[in-house]
This record gives structure tokens, sequence and C-alpha cells, in this order.
């Protein structure tokens, strides 16, 4: 891990949290290979029950940073974004553990991907949630293989294809979000939440989750070649990643 991701301890729950408070928890290369390595060490710690997602100051991602993205000249790790990004998602998907996001403030195109990967989304009364890609002209894989494997097709189109703000009382309304609590309470909501699941048997979350998993799709790796397959044949914009516009 590095200084991108915090991974703090409390009784059974891991709370990774993103780390990058002055470009809004904006993703990186590096911060998605320590995001992988703190997922990594909380399913192979036996006292580890619960992981909890969160984001540094109020805000939990704001995307992809586009300004490291399209620096000149380019970091050494953009060229291998796309493997250390499927990987995190990967080891989200295979964990036995439970897992809870804090969403406040935002999540965001690559951010709304780190939210909808929990298993439970405690979200803000303001705090929103953004599917943006289809406004940059771009496909959004990760988005597109949690909202099939979770909430189905009538969901995702309804999140993807306007690439609205869908704040925290419509997620609630979708399915999507487990709660919706004053912006002030979000993470003393998840935090609570996160204690109640680290009581609950390791064992029957862990079981649970697999059943879960072999029901809806064979494997993580068959799961997200399938959709990366589909988003590669699309005809997307090439060059600089562009900025989103509202």
């Amino acid at each position: 891990m590095n200084d991108e991701i915090r991974y703090e301890l409390n009784g059974g729950v891991a709370e990774i949290i993103l780390n990058r408070p002055a470009r809004k928890n904006a993703v990186t290369g590096p911060l998605a290979r320590a995001a992988a390595d703190a997922v990594d060490a909380a399913s192979a710690d036996a006292g580890v029950h619960v992981i909890l997602l969160r984001g540094e100051q109020g805000v939990f991602c704001s995307g992809l940073d586009l300004k490291e993205f399209n620096a000149e000249p380019k970091p050494d790790w953009v060229a291998g974004f796309g493997d250390h990004w499927r990987g995190l998602h990967e080891r989200l998907f295979a964990c036995d553990k439970a897992v809870v996001c804090a969403l406040e403030g935002f999540a965001i195109n690559a951010g709304s991907a780190l939210a909808l990967s929990a298993d439970y989304l405690v979200v803000g009364e303001t705090a929103f949630l953004q599917v943006g890609e289809v406004r940059q002209g771009r496909p959004a894989p990760m988005n597109v293989a949690w909202l099939l494997a979770r909430y189905g097709d009538a969901v995702a189109r309804r999140l993807m294809l306007l690439g609205r703000r869908v704040t925290g009382p419509e997620l609630l309304q979708l399915g999507i979000a487990h709660a919706v609590v004053p912006d002030a309470e979000v993470l003393s909501s998840a935090r609570a939440l996160a204690a109640e699941l680290a009581e609950v048997s390791p064992e029957g979350v862990a079981g649970t989750k697999r059943l879960l998993r072999s029901l809806n799709v064979r494997n993580p790796e068959s799961w997200i070649d399938t959709v990366a397959a589909g988003a590669g044949k699309l005809s997307v914009a090439r060059g600089p990643i562009p900025t989103l516009k509202e």
C-alpha cells in the first residue's frame, strides 16, 4: 500500500480509505494498486469480518484523475492501469467478507463503480452517484458489470443512458442504497452497519456470498471478460480522456 490509500483496523472492520482529498479522491494507478493490496490484506486477515470503503474528507470519489492521465509525459503507471483497475474489481467481487461503502458527497464514473462494488451502500441525503461515461462517448464496463450482477438490465439503463446525477433518495427507491441518512451521519451510520455485520458469523457471510456469486455469474474473470469484450466492440473516442461536462 502507499499514501493514496489508508488502511485502518477497528475491531473486526477494516476501513479502506481513498486518501487523495486534494483531488477529491480521484483514482490513479497507484491508488488502484494500493486499494487492491488493501482488499488482499483484509481478505487474508481472519480477524477482519467486514470491509468499509470510504473517501477522505467527506467525499467518496470523483472518478479517474483526468489531470494525471492526460499529463505529459505520461506517468509510467498509465500503460498498466487497466490491469490494476480490473484486478481491484476482481478482488472485490471475489471477496467473501461483507463490504460496506460510505457514500459521502459523490461517486462519479470510476468512483461509482467502486461504490457499486459494495454489498451495502450508505448514502447521504444530498450525495449522488453518477455513471457519466455516456456523456464522454465512452462505455463504462466496470459500472455495467456491477449493475448487471447486482441490479439487472432495467436499473443499469436508468443509471447509465442519461449519465445524470442520481441522489440518495432515488438510489434508495431503485434498491441500490441500503440506507439514506443526513449527510453528517453517513460515516457513523456506515460504521454502525459494519459493526453489526462484524457480529454475524463470518462463515455464514462467506458461504452466502459464494452461493450468490455462483448463481449470478460463473467467476470474476468471465464476468469481467464478457463486459469488457462488449465494450471493446464499441466505437469510442480515442486519445486523451475527455473531461465530464455537466
